[in-house]
């Protein structure tokens, strides 16, 4: 089945994965850590991107950003790509790809579910098992996001800036979101949709994205089952 055109739309937020190629690691000392936050820096600079909230986990990455014009999340991770690999396959002396294709992503109804999607993505190395809390771990955005401490890549979303008049208010209600397990659903709609490359969103934001976009933003089924009864009642509708 043809996969759907990557759903990109300049000003709304963006969930983004990419993995290491057949799950292999993509960072194997701090230096690498820390070259790609400098791709990432530069490369967000470069496309109009800004970064809400990332992790860099050992074999893949997940990135909450905002392009703000038509290509510039492509144009980011294709920047980021040819530098970092490029470092790598120096560094270490190997060859060949280190991503698996094309990176993820999935459009992020910010209203109901960017906050969810920025801890999900700062949570992940305590649901990794490789810390007990989120400001353990250092490569990610947390500390900035809930500590205040400074970090190039981030870029603050305006429903962060909502949380409070102050940056030490925002840091404080930020935190205070972490005392709160997330949503299952919640949880499963980030997974299946960024997979996908689809929405995270109620069926309005679906709608509204597809009227802007005049085009489907849902994958249809496929392997219906030919005994149900949905699929003989189509199929008898569909028979000339």
């Amino acid at each position: 089945m043809a996969r759907m055109p990557r759903l990109i739309v300049p000003g709304q937020a963006h969930h983004v994965v990419q993995r290491g190629n057949d799950r292999q690691a993509t960072f194997f000392a701090d230096d690498d850590y820390l070259k790609y936050l400098d791709a990432l820096r530069h490369a967000a600079e470069q496309s109009a991107c800004t970064v809400h909230a990332y992790v860099l986990m050992t074999n893949h990455i997940h990135l909450l950003a905002t392009p703000s014009c038509e290509g510039g999340l492509s144009l980011m991770m294709q920047a980021i790509g040819r530098k970092y690999v490029r470092y790598i396959n120096d560094v270490y002396g190997r060859r060949g790809t280190l991503w698996e294709g094309r990176f993820r992503s999935a459009l992020i109804d910010s209203e109901r579910y960017l906050l969810i999607c920025s801890r999900y993505i700062e949570l992940n190395p305590v649901r990794a098992g490789l810390v007990k809390g989120p400001g353990q771990y250092r490569w990610s955005s947390y500390r900035a996001n809930a500590l205040g401490q400074a970090d190039a890549c981030v870029t603050p979303h305006p429903l962060y800036q909502g949380l409070g008049a102050s940056a030490r208010a925002r840091c404080e209600a930020y935190r205070a979101l972490f005392s709160a397990k997330l949503p299952d659903d919640a949880l499963t709609m980030i997974r299946k949709h960024t997979d996908q490359c689809t929405v995270v969103g109620d069926k309005r934001f679906r709608q509204q994205i597809s009227s802007m976009l005049k085009r489907r933003v849902v994958r249809l089924e496929h392997g219906r089952d030919r005994k149900g009864k949905k699929y003989q009642k189509r199929s008898r509708r569909l028979t000339p």
